[in-house]
């Protein structure tokens, strides 16, 4: 057996279903499957039953711990030479086994970690496309995640991610962080002296959240790790990571410049104010209008493009308002990583 696919679950049994119906489908069929219900409410055992016949499949369900510990006790019972780490809520391309497969034999050097970028699937709704275009967009994130080859390190992402076993072993895969701890994983798989690589040709489709309130606490969820994440790696902070908080502040400034002006213009002279209440929403607009073309053009869709202008404000400020939370309380209040986020990572 070559690689050992682990996916952990958390209650999303259908999407559990869409992704072992994918890895049916697959072109190279040498690996195994392990799910691992990490303490669900709604389980999967139902729905991997139903494969258990077509796919090499293992099932364990075991008490909540979060995603990373979860991977970790599906990589102490795998077989395969390759670890692949998926998420539960992406689907495969019949290829992506072979993809992998491929590249890994191409490559005049033996490779330890490697990773591939995601996309968004015709048959996703326009809410979860225009997500999808927040999340790779370089007018959004600089398209860190936009799967085309950097002049920087390659990070490889928890959503399609593949590394040898003997060398997450070795490292002890995941931390107990429950976000931002595949950033982590691959910045200690980095200082370990190993170099991944991104396999363009091994996407995914990834459904990412389903609505912008979800959306919403992911994002700010992953700002607040960042925070974390250069505790733990410092110096691995880069500008990048700091446009969404300035965007947020900046936004923030804007509309209330623009209230402050508002009020005078309501109290004092309103023709002397008149710039100060409306002119703050000139580059907010003009800014939704760019992201509402780009998005349209990308996506083939008007509705999209419009939806994508809510999903990049949710994005970047719901980033920058964690980032700014996380901020506060490790800098300045200086509480550690645990004692900071317990209620909300460490339950």
């Amino acid at each position: 057996m070559k690689y050992s696919i682990i996916v952990p679950v958390y209650n999303r049994p259908e999407e559990v279903g869409e992704l072992l119906e994918s890895l049916s489908n697959q072109t190279l069929r040498d690996f195994e499957v392990i799910i691992v219900e990490d303490g669900s409410v709604k389980t999967c055992k139902d729905v991997c039953d139903k494969y258990a016949d077509i796919l090499v499949l293992h099932y364990y369900a075991k008490e909540n711990s979060g995603p990373g510990q979860s991977r970790n006790y599906g990589a102490e019972r795998a077989n395969g030479e390759y670890i692949i780490i998926l998420d539960s809520d992406v689907v495969l391309p019949k290829g992506y086994v072979e993809a992998i497969d491929k590249s890994l034999s191409s490559e005049k050097e033996e490779i330890v970690a490697f990773g591939g970028p995601d996309a968004a699937h015709p048959s996703f709704t326009p809410v979860q496309k225009a997500i999808s275009y927040s999340m790779t967009s370089f007018f959004t994130t600089g398209g860190i995640r936009g799967g085309k080859a950097k002049l920087d390190k390659f990070y490889p992402r928890s959503f399609n991610m593949g590394i040898r076993r003997d060398v997450y072993l070795q490292l002890s895969g995941f931390s107990k962080m429950r976000f931002g701890e595949d950033i982590d994983f691959s910045y200690r798989i980095v200082e370990a002296g190993y170099r991944p690589r991104l396999f363009p040709e091994a996407w995914v489709w990834h459904k990412r959240r389903t609505d912008f309130k979800k959306f919403f606490r992911q994002v700010y969820n992953s700002g607040i790790a960042r925070i974390n994440l250069e505790k733990r790696h410092p110096g691995t902070m880069k500008l990048v990571h700091l446009l969404p908080t300035a965007f947020t502040v900046g936004v923030i400034a804007l509309i209330l410049i623009s209230a402050v002006g508002r009020a005078l213009m309501h109290y004092v002279d309103r023709d002397q104010f008149y710039w100060m209440c409306f002119g703050p929403w000139i580059p907010i607009i003009l800014y939704s209008l760019f992201i509402c073309i780009d998005s349209t053009i990308r996506n083939k869709s008007l509705k999209v493009g419009l939806l994508s202008i809510p999903a990049a404000f949710v994005q970047l400020m719901g980033y920058g308002l964690g980032f700014i939370e996380s901020w506060w309380k490790r800098y300045v209040l200086r509480q550690d990583e645990f004692t900071a986020f317990e209620k909300t990572f460490y339950k």
